[in-house]
C-alpha cells in the first residue's frame, strides 16, 4: 500500500500518564491523545468512567486509584461500545459494568468487528491484546438516565442523544458540576465520527451545554477545569462536526465520488484542524461515515479490517 501509513500503525512512541485531581474526589487518568478515563470517589466506593483499552492497562489505572483512595471501585460506566473504552473492564473484577441499552444492543451486533478494526487500527493501544478475554458486556443497562449512588454522592449518568455513537452517555457530577463526556466532546484532538450520527450530534452538544459544567473531562486530553475552556472544547468539537458534514454533504448533493468528496473534505477541514492529534488517522472513516448518511444511511455500516483497508487505500493510497 501506498500513501500515509495505515490508521495509527505508525505510533509507536509511549505516552506520558497523567493523575490529575480536579476537584474534590474527582480525578482524571489520562496518556496525552490516548483514551482518558474518570475518577469519581464517593463516600462509600468509586465509579470508574470507561475501561481503557485492555486490562493490562486497566490494573495500571487501579493502582493509580488505590494511591488515593482505599474504597472499593464499584461501578465501571462505559460512556459507549469502543473497543479502546470497554475492552479493560475484566480487571475491575468486582465491579459492576453500566452501560446503556443501546450500547449493549451495539456490542451484540459489532463489537467483535470493532475490537478487531480497533487492534488493527493502532497496535500500541492494544500492545496487551493477550490480556483481554473477550467483548466486555454490561451487568446492568438502562434506556436514557439513571443515577448512581456514591453514599451521598449523587452520579447522573444521562443520554443525552445520538453523536459519537448511537448510545453514547456522559456522567455529571451535581455536588461538583462536573462532567465525564466521553467522545462526544474532544479538545484539540479530532474526533472519530466513523460510527457517527451527524445530523443529531450538534443538539447533543447544544443539551451538554446546557448543563453548565464547571470542569469536563473530555474523551482524550488533560481536564478542563474552567467554564471558559468547558465551553470551547463543546465549540471546537460542534465546529470540527459541522464543518465536516457541511462539506461532505455539498459534496454528496453534487455527485461528486467519496473520493472527491474527502478531497474537498480537506479544504475545509484542514485549515482549521489539521494540526489535532490523530487528525490523518480519523479523517477517512470520518469523511466516509459522513458520506453514507449524507446519502441516507441512517445506521452506520459496521466496520470490518477488510472494509477499513479498501477504504483507506481508496482514500488515503
Amino acid at each position: 500500500m501506498t500513501g500515509k501509513a495505515f490508521a495509527s500503525i505508525d505510533d509507536s512512541a509511549e505516552k506520558t500518564i497523567a493523575f490529575d485531581q480536579f476537584g474534590p474526589g474527582l480525578y482524571a487518568y489520562t496518556a496525552e491523545a490516548d483514551p482518558s478515563s474518570g475518577i469519581i470517589v464517593g463516600d462509600d466506593g468509586v465509579l470508574v468512567v470507561d475501561a481503557q483499552p485492555t486490562p493490562a492497562m486497566a490494573h495500571e489505572l487501579i493502582a493509580r486509584v488505590a494511591k488515593v483512595t482505599d474504597k472499593p471501585i464499584k461501578y465501571v460506566l462505559l460512556s459507549h461500545y469502543h473497543a479502546s473504552r470497554s475492552l479493560g473492564a475484566s480487571a475491575f473484577t468486582d465491579a459492576a459494568i453500566l452501560a446503556s441499552d443501546t450500547t449493549r444492543g451495539l456490542i451484540a451486533e459489532r463489537g467483535r468487528q470493532d475490537m478487531e478494526c480497533e487492534i488493527g487500527r493502532f497496535p500500541r493501544l492494544f500492545g496487551a491484546a493477550e490480556s483481554i478475554p473477550g467483548l466486555t458486556w454490561p451487568t446492568f443497562t438502562f434506556p436514557d438516565e439513571m443515577s448512581v449512588w456514591l453514599g451521598r454522592r449523587e452520579v447522573r449518568i444521562i443520554h443525552i442523544g445520538r453523536g459519537h455513537t448511537a448510545g453514547d452517555v456522559i456522567a455529571l457530577v451535581p455536588d461538583a458540576g462536573v462532567v465525564f463526556a466521553g467522545d462526544l466532546v474532544e479538545y484539540k484532538t479530532a474526533n472519530y465520527c466513523g460510527d457517527a450520527h451527524f445530523n443529531d450530534w450538534p443538539a447533543s452538544l447544544d443539551h451538554l451545554a446546557e448543563l453548565q459544567a464547571t470542569a469536563m473531562v473530555p474523551g482524550r486530553g488533560a481536564p478542563l477545569t474552567t467554564p471558559q475552556t468547558v465551553a470551547e472544547a463543546i465549540g471546537l468539537t460542534a465546529d470540527f462536526i459541522t464543518t465536516l458534514y457541511g462539506s461532505v454533504q455539498e459534496s454528496v448533493a453534487k455527485g461528486r465520488s467519496l473520493k472527491d468528496a474527502f478531497d474537498f473534505a480537506r479544504l475545509a477541514m484542514d485549515p482549521k484542524f489539521k494540526t489535532f492529534a490523530l487528525y490523518e488517522h480519523r479523517l477517512p472513516f470520518n469523511v466516509a461515515r459522513a458520506y453514507d448518511e449524507a446519502r441516507g444511511i441512517e445506521w452506520p455500516v459496521i466496520w470490518t479490517p477488510e472494509r477499513d483497508r479498501e477504504m483507506w487505500a481508496a482514500l488515503q493510497g
